[in-house]
């Protein structure tokens, strides 16, 4: 009986614990909620408090991402150095069982990595904002905001907000700013920090072929030389490193390399918007030497002054293309692809209106085109191919079609010599095209012979019950012409480790680190 009676004492005494236990989960639970919905006011007030001191006078992008990624900056981890991985709430509750001044502890410690975070901002903002120029040869903006991601660890921060504030900074100073001087200068720039990107991420535990090299150089060059910088005893060398990157430094990736695509586009879509009525000026020749010969050729003639001054502003144009993208030291591989693609559109442009307006299509208007196409000629010599790339072979269609027009004898031509040896990039319908349309103002001479014509609309009759396309006109390419391999192999290696910090970021703490790197 007795033992029985001490079983069932037992078993109430387990349920009264058993109770008691389930109402302290249910007070902890409770609590944390309460610390949880304090913490977020806490953080409003914060934000407030932010706003109404002097630094809420920062810039609109600043304001934009405090409101956007406020939520997201503070930390609770002190021992952990990414500054800016994004805790979940229960990161942000100190045990009870460490007491109070613990939990106290616990939200200091996350008041300052939030401040800190937000200062960090500031200072990528800043440097997003500003143009610092070039120095020996380095886009600053872009070693700095490397150097400062390196150094917050931010690529191997598995929630992070930084990636995305850069983004969206310089896609708002993109939208904001002047276009021939901030297009070009960040082209340059987004370029050089995709290139960091590239050639030092490990990516799912490999690394590309460049880096590979460099790291078997650097393991080598350890043992040969010797430790001669420190940054080598915790994985860098010469100021570079190779870290296993996280999902967000692989998504930042993508972002960074969308960005350099969509700036190159819109340097592209700007040159044409400028170029278009410059080129309906030189398709045709002027009115006042059309019909005369002779005074067309006449140095002091009116045509010859209109024809200098229609095919110069193209010249001019051109001149001030490549000196704005010289200036801002755009890579080589990036002027050669723009250069290439205006010239293309320069070719789709006049070959475009030469079939589609009969008064294009005339002997002295051949001339005329010709010798704008001689000037351009020219202009791509002296440029040189570094930057000019195959300008010259991209003119093939216009340069095929006006030799077509100047061409003395047609009649003479059998159809095997023109698409051979006259127009061998010209399809059969563009050829027919030109050769009825033709007519010549100066001499009074004939085009090609019926033979010949019969012939090519035999096969263009041919073409038409094949389904074949019937448009003789050119398609503008609007594809981006390179990929983030072909950026990897042309543009020279970066090294952002030595580089000499504006002396207007001297005095920001967010920047100290590097000034103690250069001492």
């Amino acid at each position: 009986m007795k033992a029985r009676k001490s079983t069932n004492d037992s078993n109430e005494n387990l349920k009264e614990i058993e109770e008691k236990c389930s109402q302290l989960q249910q007070s902890v639970q409770s609590l944390e909620e309460k610390l949880s919905n304090l913490e977020d006011e806490n953080h409003v007030l914060r934000q407030k408090a932010l706003s109404a001191s002097p630094k809420g006078s920062r810039t609109s992008i600043v304001r934009t991402f405090s409101e956007k990624y406020s939520g997201v900056l503070a930390l609770a981890d002190s021992e952990r150095k990414p500054v800016f991985e994004s805790p979940t709430p229960s990161k942000l509750i100190a045990p009870f069982s460490h007491g109070l001044s613990e939990s106290r502890r616990s939200k200091l410690t996350a008041e300052r990595h939030h401040i800190s975070s937000v200062e960090n901002y500031e200072f990528l903002a800043r440097c997003i904002k500003e143009d610092f120029g070039f120095i020996d040869g380095k886009p600053l903006a872009a070693c700095i905001i490397y150097r400062c991601l390196l150094h917050w660890h931010a690529f191997d921060s598995e929630r992070t907000a930084i990636f995305d504030c850069i983004i969206e900074g310089i896609n708002e100073v993109l939208k904001d700013g002047d276009e021939n001087s901030t297009l070009p200068y960040w082209l340059s720039n987004a370029s050089a920090l995709l290139c960091l990107l590239q050639r030092n991420l490990r990516l799912n535990g490999f690394l590309t072929t460049n880096s590979q090299r460099s790291i078997s150089s650097g393991l080598h060059g350890r043992v040969i030389h010797g430790v001669k910088s420190p940054f080598r005893f915790i994985g860098f060398e010469d100021g570079l490193s190779h870290m296993e990157a996280r999902y967000p430094a692989i998504l930042f990736k993508q972002q960074l390399t969308a960005c350099v695509e969509k700036i190159f586009g819109l340097i592209r879509d700007n040159l044409k918007k400028e170029l278009s009525p410059l080129l309906n000026s030189c398709i045709q020749a002027p009115k006042a030497g059309r019909h005369s010969g002779k005074s067309s050729r006449s140095p002091g003639g009116i045509s010859q002054q209109a024809h200098s001054s229609q095919w110069e502003s193209i010249i001019t144009f051109l001149d001030s293309l490549l000196g704005h993208l010289r200036k801002n030291l755009v890579p080589s591989f990036f002027i050669r692809k723009l250069i290439t693609q205006v010239f293309s559109f320069i070719n789709i442009s006049l070959f475009n209106s030469l079939l589609l307006r009969r008064e294009c299509c005339t002997f002295s208007n051949g001339e005329y085109v010709k010798s704008g196409l001689a000037e351009l000629e020219k202009w791509i010599v002296a440029a040189t191919e570094e930057y000019a790339g195959t300008s010259w072979h991209e003119l093939n269609y216009i340069r095929q079609a006006v030799g077509f027009l100047v061409i003395h004898q047609k009649r003479k031509k059998s159809l095997e010599e023109i698409m051979q040896d006259l127009c061998p990039a010209l399809t059969v319908r563009q050829i027919y095209r030109i050769s009825t349309m033709y007519w010549d103002d100066k001499y009074g001479t004939q085009s090609v012979s019926n033979e010949v014509v019969a012939r090519m609309r035999e096969i263009l009759n041919k073409d038409n019950q094949n389904l074949t396309s019937n448009s003789f006109l050119l398609d503008d390419d609007l594809s981006i012409p390179f990929s983030t391999e072909d950026i990897d192999m042309a543009i020279p290696m970066i090294d952002p480790s030595n580089i000499a910090i504006p002396e207007c970021l001297k005095d920001n703490p967010c920047a100290q680190f590097l000034v103690q790197l250069q001492k």
